[in-house]
C-alpha cells in the first residue's frame, strides 16, 4: 500500500505533463476519484469494454492506460459518444479511477520511446532536441536495411511491418517514435540517421519520403504494448509491494 500522492509524484517527476504534446494529448485524471491510498494497479495501452472483465476481476484501486481514455472534456467526450458515456458511467459505479500517461510517458526519461530503442539494442541513445518524443541510437553493427526490417519486427514481436527503402543499403543510426510519429521523418534526416521508425504513416507522407529518397519503416500502432511491463518495471521500483496487473487485449489486424 502506498499513497497515491506519493506514487503520482514520483511518476510526475519522471513523466510530467508539460511534457505532453500541447494542444493534441490529454493527460492525468481522467475520470473517478483518486483513493488516498492504492495497492492494486491494472495497466493496459487502452481502456475499453474488453478490459471489464479483468477489472471486475482484479478489483483495483486505480486503472493505468497509456492512450488517454477520455480524448477531449470529459462532457464534451461523453455528450457525443455513448459507448465511452456507458462505459465511464460503468468505471464511475464501481469507484476505479482512470488515469493517463501518453505523450509524456513518450517522451520521458526511461519510458516509451527509450524502451523501443533498448528493444532494438541501439548504442549511445539520445534525445533529438526538437522533437523530445525521438530516440535516436546505434546498431552495434550495420545492417542490411532488409535484413533490419525483419529484425525490427521480431524483436517488437508484430506480424508484419512496411518498409520504404530508398535509402541507404546499411543502416546503422536509427530514430524512432512509436505509435504516430510519421510526420516527424524530417527530425530523423536532419540527424543523419539511416532509417526512421514510427507508424501510422498515410499516402502522402509514404510519397514524401519515397521521393526524399530515405528509409522508413512502419511499424503498427501496437508495438506501444511495451508500455505495460516498462510501467510495471518503474511502478515496483517506486514500491515493490505494489499488485499490478497488466492486460494485453489489444490484436494485430489479420495480414491477407
Amino acid at each position: 500500500m502506498i499513497e497515491t500522492k506519493k506514487l503520482l509524484k514520483e511518476l510526475a517527476r519522471r513523466f510530467p505533463k508539460k511534457y505532453a504534446k500541447i494542444y493534441h494529448d490529454y493527460v492525468g485524471l481522467m475520470t473517478g476519484k483518486l483513493p488516498e491510498k492504492l495497492n492494486r494497479i491494472l495497466l493496459c495501452l487502452d481502456f475499453d469494454h474488453e478490459v471489464l472483465p479483468n477489472v471486475e476481476e482484479f478489483k483495483p484501486d486505480i486503472i493505468i492506460t497509456h492512450h488517454p481514455f477520455i480524448y477531449g472534456t470529459k462532457y464534451q467526450v461523453c455528450k457525443r459518444d455513448e459507448y465511452k458515456r456507458n462505459l465511464v458511467d460503468k468505471i464511475d459505479k464501481m469507484n476505479i479511477p482512470v488515469y493517463s500517461y501518453h505523450t509524456n510517458f513518450d517522451s520521458g526519461r526511461g519510458g516509451m520511446n527509450d524502451a523501443l530503442a533498448e528493444a532494438l539494442g541501439l548504442t549511445n541513445v539520445y534525445q533529438c532536441e526538437k522533437e523530445i518524443c525521438m530516440r535516436i541510437g546505434y546498431l552495434k553493427e550495420p545492417m542490411n536495411v532488409e535484413d533490419f526490417a525483419i529484425f525490427a519486427k521480431e524483436r517488437f514481436n508484430v506480424s508484419y511491418s512496411l518498409l520504404i527503402n530508398k535509402g541507404k543499403e546499411k543502416v546503422q543510426k536509427v530514430g524512432i517514435i512509436g505509435g504516430g510519429g510519421s510526420r516527424d521523418y524530417p527530425f530523423a534526416v536532419e540527424e543523419g540517421c539511416d532509417i526512421y521508425i514510427s507508424g501510422d504513416a498515410p499516402h502522402h507522407v509514404r510519397r514524401e519520403i519515397n521521393l526524399l529518397g530515405f528509409n522508413y519503416l512502419d511499424m503498427p500502432h501496437e508495438i506501444e504494448k511495451i508500455f505495460m511491463p516498462t510501467m510495471k518495471k518503474i511502478l515496483l521500483e517506486i514500491d515493490p509491494t505494489l499488485e499490478i496487473l497488466t492486460v494485453d487485449h489489444e490484436q494485430l489486424p489479420k495480414v491477407i
